[in-house]
């Protein structure tokens, strides 16, 4: 039985809101009507799946409907459709237009038996899943106004029809080609008449029947098979490499007789003079009626690789949470007197960038990440000055001073948001330049969608269970297939989604490769078991932002280890602080001391260079006794007093000042000793008096050369006194955090769709309300503004600001902005008419030289 053969099934998809599938009215002829005979939910649902329709608000139903069948914006709608919707709407742009729900089935199941049952070449259990997926495509389809009509005339809007159908420039994924009526075109009538009876058809009278007798015979299942039955093996061996696509084939100026026997009986149909192409039709009745091979109506599941206990999950995240909180802090503090330069073209170089990953001891690619976050966390930012460097921010102090917690919540937070991708780092843009950390071109559009959508399909799986990374990408390209297609939008999809999963377990967002209990409250998601995507994403407004935030920081909070307020001193020179220090033991201890080891315990190791920072620091000998004294739980041990001593005994003996730099000593005997070592001729010493040597070097460079020497001078200022080098941090000026780039217009919220939803339903109503037209003018076109003299409009709204009736009236408002309005007078007077808006819902006042015209409302609309 051929696919127009088909027994009409009543069948009305969930979700469809047409009049005619309702069975009330007649069914709607344009998209506009078929919008207009919805409700206000559909509408609503129609702007939310494309808010870019919304941009700026449509004045009425028509134009909603053509600017929903722009190319634009057809094209952002069928990208955000997933694989079966997407089919569905592919199988309907080869079916006929408009097709019927019956047929659009058999495009995606194959052809049926006299009995209804399945074809042999078909699968019942492949058919049941198509069957009970389909109507939800076609409610997808219908919602986003890409399809509308009842079930009996299905209608593709035409610019999604033009995308989709098969072309030679434009191949469809159906692999089928042209109808015969397409294929044909431009065809002499004799070499049709031709076709017709070497296929074994009556000769017919013109070219159209000659095509109908053609295009009837390759979809009749019974006669088609009979003429395929008398082709030569050759011939079939042909349309088998065909069938499926691509439908072209090449052919010589004199082909071989398995070609010219198919050619002949139009079973191949010339596409140009090389080229032949198998129709539509045909390719259709070898297919068993199907337009594509392998319809994907269900979504691939996201299986477990491997379970773990819930706690191992979240013990392993909160551990590496801490890890991330130390790492940033290590790297903006390694910044605190300004950072590297900025180049001039923006961003880091790349030497910078691998002395930050060796100071980090991570990978280049790790080392790019925990700059972009936190830039875009707002932490760190350039400086602005002529020579331009970076430095952390002053939102950066404000972030020390929040709880552990707290600060994770921050970084994961802009994490989710960002759109900068740090996995671009080292690659070349479109013109061949190399993408640089902390410089433009790393934005990606779908990135933080991409992202959040990786996130909730692994909290799909149960609490602890850590995600098969091939089944998450399988799932995402059958998400989005048009922008995961095989392509370079793909590629990046799915390296986006890897470096997801990878950057989620450097920020403690995962455990093992399982979503943690603090990132599924963070990302408004259950935490007790595993739920549908259909739950999760009801759920996932359920709370505000700050409120996800607040629960995600106080589940993690007890996993993290507690700050500690002592260090336990060893007799090697090393100091071991037992768990993350409080600040304010954290900050002076990097001072008098170098960081050996980090890991659970961070091992502290005191030198005479790192004593001596501390004394530039400002502190005495007898304060960094008392420091250690109070906050080590074992005694001080003895080497350590005595090489506080000795360093502080030697500090500042010699003073560097500003000449251009001098030197100066009580000790004539030192300054000579110096000036005797050869290597300090590089700073250009002499003697000026006893007890002071002159330089060319400056002062900075004197402080360093002497202190390379084994020397412990101490700077001095203008009036004598020994200058103190705090460690005081260099920040930039206020700095706001990179915005995120948008992936189209934002989603809007539901005070937005409510105000549009009626702004624009009164439009429609202000633009189809049935109207008076004068008598003795022309009627007005559809949508026209009304044309009366001033003397007219004034005496019309005049008598019904006198019987209280309402108007119909054109305006053109101050930026010459036409639109048309339902107004009901209550006051003219001093050039200007104020009366109840129909279609704002509130009473306005409009200047009456800005009206148009004006039109009487009909009887039955008064």
């Amino acid at each position: 039985m051929g696919i127009g053969e088909l027994d009409r099934e009543a069948h009305v998809p969930d979700g469809t809101d047409d009049g005619a599938a309702k069975g009330a009215g007649a069914p709607p002829r344009t998209l506009a009507e078929a919008l207009r005979a919805g409700g206000d939910e559909g509408l609503a649902a129609l702007l939310r799946a494309r808010p870019d329709l919304l941009s700026p608000v449509p004045n009425d139903l028509t134009q909603l409907a053509t600017r929903a069948g722009t190319r634009g914006s057809v094209v952002r709608a069928l990208e955000r459709l997933d694989a079966f919707a997407l089919q569905t709407a592919e199988a309907l742009a080869v079916a006929p237009d408009p097709a019927s729900y019956p047929v659009l089935l058999a495009l995606l199941t194959g052809d049926t038996g006299e009995d209804g049952d399945t074809s042999e070449d078909g699968d019942p259990a492949a058919e049941a899943e198509i069957r009970a997926a389909l109507p939800r495509a076609v409610a997808v389809l219908r919602e986003q106004a890409l399809v509308w009509g009842d079930d009996e005339r299905l209608r593709l809007v035409r610019t999604a029809r033009e995308l989709l159908a098969p072309s030679p420039q434009h191949p469809s994924p159906t692999g089928l080609g042209p109808t015969v009526a397409e294929a044909t075109a431009g065809m002499s009538p004799g070499r049709l008449q031709e076709i017709v009876a070497a296929a074994g058809l009556p000769p017919t009278h013109d070219p159209v029947s000659a095509v109908a007798s053609l295009t009837e015979l390759f979809t009749d299942r019974t006669r088609m098979a009979a003429l395929l039955d008398t082709a030569p093996p050759e011939a079939l061996a042909v349309l088998d490499r065909l069938v499926w696509g691509p439908p072209y084939g090449e052919v010589t100026a004199d082909p071989t007789p398995p070609v010219r026997w198919l050619r002949d009986r139009g079973l191949l149909l010339p596409a140009s003079t090389r080229t032949v192409v198998l129709p539509r039709e045909a390719a259709l009745h070898l297919r068993g009626g199907r337009a594509h091979r392998t319809p994907e109506p269900t979504a691939p599941a996201v299986v477990a690789a491997r379970d773990y206990r819930p706690q191992v999950v979240d013990n392993a995240a909160a551990g590496q949470a801490y890890t991330a909180l130390a790492t940033v802090e290590e790297l903006l503090k390694s910044w605190n007197q300004g950072g590297p330069p900025v180049l001039r073209a923006g961003g880091l170089a790349v030497r910078d960038l691998k002395r930050t990953a060796s100071a980090l001891d991570v990978p280049e690619q790790v080392a790019a990440f925990w700059l972009e976050l936190v830039y875009g966390a707002g932490l760190l930012a350039s400086d602005g000055e002529a020579d331009e460097r970076y430095a952390p921010t002053p939102a950066y102090d404000d972030w020390l001073d929040l709880p552990p917690a707290e600060r994770w919540v921050r970084l994961a937070g802009a994490w989710l948001a960002a759109t900068r991708v740090p996995g671009v780092v080292g690659a070349q843009d479109a013109k061949g330049r190399t993408l640089a950390a902390l410089g433009p071109g790393l934005d990606r559009g779908p990135a933080a969608e991409v992202r959040r959508r990786v996130l909730g399909l692994l909290a799909t799986l149960p609490p602890g269970a850590a995600a098969d990374r091939e089944s998450v990408l399988a799932r995402l390209r059958w998400d989005r297939p048009l922008r995961g297609g095989g392509d370079q939008a793909a590629d990046l999809r799915a390296r986006l989604a890897t470096w997801t999963l990878e950057e989620a377990e450097l920020l403690g967002v995962t455990g093992r490769g399982a979503l943690a209990s603090p990132a599924r409250a963070l990302l408004n998601l259950p935490l007790a078991e595993a739920a549908d995507e259909d739950a999760l994403e009801g759920h996932a407004h359920d709370c505000e932002p700050s409120v996800a935030a607040s629960r995600a920081a106080t589940l993690l909070a007890p996993l993290l280890p507690e700050a500690v307020d002592h260090v336990l001193l060893q007799a090697d020179l090393t100091a071991v602080a037992p768990g993350p220090l409080r600040r304010p033991l954290a900050e002076t201890l990097s001072v008098l001391a170098d960081v050996e080891s980090k890991g659970g315990a961070t091992v502290y190791r005191f030198t005479p260079t790192s004593v001596r920072r501390a004394l530039d620091a400002g502190r005495s000998a007898s304060d960094l006794h008392d420091f250690l004294t109070s906050h080590s739980r074992t005694p001080v041990p003895q080497p350590l007093s005595y090489l506080i001593d000795d360093v502080a005994r030697k500090h500042g003996h010699l003073r560097i000042g500003a000449a251009s730099g001098y030197v100066r000593c009580d000790d004539d005997a030192l300054l000579g000793e110096i000036l005797a070592d050869r290597r300090s001729a590089a700073l250009g010493l002499r003697r000026l008096a006893p007890t002071v040597l002159a330089a060319q070097a400056d002062p900075s460079t004197l402080l360093e050369g002497l202190r390379a020497m084994g020397y412990a001078p101490a700077a001095e200022s203008a009036e004598g006194d020994v200058l103190i080098t705090r460690a005081d941090a260099y920040r930039t000026p206020p700095r706001t955090a990179p915005a995120p780039v948008q992936d189209g217009p934002p989603a809007p919220d539901a005070t937005l769709l409510t105000a549009a939803v009626r702004a624009i339903r009164a439009g429609d109503r202000a633009a189809t309300v049935p109207r008076k037209e004068p008598t003795t003018a022309a009627p007005l076109a559809a949508g026209a503004l009304p044309r009366t003299s001033a003397a007219e409009t004034l005496a019309t709204v005049q008598a019904a600001a006198m019987t209280g009736s309402a108007v119909w009236i054109g305006y053109v408002n101050a930026e010459g902005a036409a639109s048309q309005r339902v107004i009901a007078p209550v006051r003219v007077e001093g050039g200007f008419v104020t009366g109840y808006d129909h279609t704002a819902d509130e009473v306005r006042t409009y200047p009456l030289h800005r009206i148009t015209g004006v039109a009487e409302l009909a009887d039955d609309e008064g």
